[in-house]
């Protein structure tokens, strides 16, 4: 196929493709091979952004005000997702290749402890009431809950389905967790480890990327299976409407400040909307290969995106909005 036609299709389903409102101010080249590289987290008070190098079995961290990579911290088999908790001055990985959650110290930049996570720990949620993390098994169909001072499991939370991503919302104090394995968003209570609802998602087949935009009550689900992104109500748990999307929809970001959310794909096409009262697709195009990973820092106006493969060498690409 001409690659013309690879772009058409990579950007899903016979959707015009329309520039992304960024501009790139930085490729920073990233250590290692030109492999897998997965969810990534910023404190942005330290200018410090994690990034799962899946491919290396390593987290690498960014200095973003320096532009610089500062450590590679390896020994992180098949490091899936990544969750920086400023409050503790921890941030957490899991090791899917060892099926453990990875404690590592802001301070040092080193690893400060492990412990088990399921059978196939991926994302990452933090409850600050609790101070637990909540760890989506995705294939052991459940959550898995870890108290951060003793950096030990405390509960696992049976789910009955493949589990996607895993998010707090800080209006509810609760646990969402995508279950695609039965295309339903569950609801936990943290304070008991117990479910409180569980709500269907007609139309979303494989809903594994999750945003909870906690101001507007409304979270927002990538649908991989079906290249759909949901709009969905926190307040009746009601879909108020879908898009389609580039194929295979992955990771989530919303740059409050800007009020855009940004859609990041497997096929490489990203995707931007408005993140107004009334939520409306602004711009879709094929950003890069693999380009299924993003971040935002809304103060210093940039969106982070890993790509595995530029030129044969990871690439941290840095961008901006034009507006």
């Amino acid at each position: 196929m001409a690659l013309v036609g690879v772009l058409a299709a990579a950007c899903g389903r016979g959707l015009a493709d329309s520039p992304l409102p960024l501009k790139t101010v930085a490729d920073i080249q990233l250590p290692g091979n030109a492999t897998r590289l997965d969810y990534q987290s910023l404190d942005p008070r330290r200018h410090l952004l994690f990034i799962a190098h899946l491919g290396d079995g390593e987290v690498i961290v960014v200095d973003t005000k320096g532009r610089r990579v500062l450590v590679t911290i390896p020994d992180i088999k098949a490091v899936h997702g990544v969750l920086v908790v400023p409050e503790l001055r921890t941030a957490y990985a899991s090791a899917t290749g060892s099926n453990e959650i990875v404690a590592i110290s802001e301070d040092s930049l080193r690893i400060t402890g492990r412990t088990e996570g399921g059978v196939y720990p991926d994302g990452l949620a933090y409850d600050p009431n609790t101070k637990h993390v909540f760890v989506s098994d995705e294939h052991g169909n459940t959550d898995t809950v870890i108290d951060t001072h003793s950096n030990k499991r405390v509960a696992t939370i049976e789910l009955g389905g493949q589990v996607g991503n895993t998010q707090y919302d800080p209006v509810s104090h609760h646990i969402f967790v995508n279950v695609q394995g039965l295309g339903r968003l569950v609801e936990i209570d943290p304070l008991s480890n117990s479910i409180l609802k569980r709500t269907p998602l007609a139309g979303c087949e494989g809903n594994h990327g999750l945003l909870i935009d906690a101001a507007q009550r409304r979270a927002f689900i990538a649908c991989e299976d079906n290249a759909t992104l949901v709009w969905l109500d926190l307040r009746t748990m009601r879909i108020v409407k879908s898009w389609t999307i580039g194929d295979n929809p992955d990771v989530l970001a919303l740059d409050s400040r800007a009020h855009q959310l940004y859609v990041a794909a497997e096929s490489g096409v990203v995707s931007v909307f408005s993140d107004a009262a009334s939520v409306s697709r602004i711009a879709q195009a094929f950003l890069a290969p693999a380009a299924h990973t993003v971040a935002v820092d809304p103060t210093a106006r940039l969106v982070y995106f890993p790509l595995e493969d530029v030129g044969g060498r990871p690439v941290l690409r840095m961008m901006e909005p034009e507006h």
